[in-house]
């Protein structure tokens, strides 16, 4: 008896090995990695990371050399206020022209009055008028000129007011942040190291929202739509197997063939269609880890 219940009991824990392993579609896990590069020239003076360190997005991890930067700076901030002190008061340049012609005016109301009672010259009126336009052309040319000077020097406060905005991006930039939350993967500078712009500096990866990208073949992809849930699992073994919640975040328009690298239970021949499938990390989850999928 006990012989018999031996025989019957391997072929159901077969079947049951054969169900769990049954899975819908299968891939590997990936994240979102950024190379955060150096944003200007310069010896990074700090840089304060380890590989495996979690950041937030925006935070300070270090900063590279600003000390000529700082000098550029105040150099231009000087320069700026030479031109400001080159611009002329008008009104003050004229004033003494438009008193003089305020005086004129003056004899000339006098002149009038004295023609008018017969007991003035009409030359000496003349006379008057003509001084009185001479000055102001004199006004007029004078204005001119100081307005043009004007215009020139902001102009060219204008281009240093931009030059100095330059300047501070670049100093804004010498900070090195990162760009989102997540783990250092690869650090590549240290401190005391010389970076030129565009050279990397370290790596950093989103393990905590990971997406699993999927290979579905055309029985289940008319199915599935943007926001569905599935069921994601991971591991070696049925002993070591972890669930997850899937959430669908893209789904490609075109079809493919499976990369090799990827065992669909259809043949690698066979086209399919990609899918990212979005996952919260619990930590047990590495990149290029492979998942398997089953849809609901």
């Amino acid at each position: 008896m006990k012989r018999w219940y031996f025989i019957l009991l391997i072929p159901a824990i077969i079947g049951c090995s054969k169900g769990n392993e049954k899975y819908d579609a299968s891939g590997r896990f990936e994240a979102t990695e950024i190379i955060v590069s150096a944003e200007a020239n310069g010896t990074i003076m700090s840089l304060e990371i380890e590989e495996g360190f979690k950041v937030d997005s925006g935070s300070s991890l270090g900063y590279i050399d600003t000390a000529q930067l700082y000098f550029q700076k105040r150099r231009l901030l000087e320069s700026n206020l030479a031109v400001k002190a080159r611009r002329a008061d008008v009104s003050k340049q004229i004033a003494v022209l438009s008193q003089q012609i305020k005086n004129l005016e003056i004899e000339r109301a006098r002149a009038m009055k004295l023609i008018q009672s017969n007991a003035g010259n009409k030359k000496s009126l003349d006379d008057i008028n003509a001084q009185i336009s001479t000055f102001e052309k004199q006004i007029e040319a004078q204005k001119s000129l100081l307005v043009s000077g004007n215009l020139s020097a902001d102009k060219e406060g204008a281009a240093i007011e931009v030059q100095i905005a330059q300047t501070e991006d670049l100093i804004k930039k010498s900070i090195i942040k990162s760009p989102i939350s997540g783990t250092i993967m690869v650090k590549y500078a240290v401190k005391g190291e010389f970076r030129a712009m565009g050279q990397p500096l370290f790596k950093i990866a989103d393990l905590d929202n990971i997406l699993l990208r999927a290979y579905v073949n055309n029985e289940f992809i008319q199915k599935l739509k943007i926001g569905d849930s599935v069921e994601v699992y991971t591991g070696f073994d049925a002993q070591n197997t972890r669930t997850y919640k899937g959430i669908i975040r893209w789904i490609s328009e075109e079809a493919e063939f499976t990369p090799r690298n990827i065992q669909n239970r259809d043949q690698r021949s066979n086209l399919v269609y990609a899918v990212k499938i979005a996952i919260v990390n619990d930590g047990f989850i590495k990149i290029g880890m492979y998942g398997d999928v089953k849809f609901y």
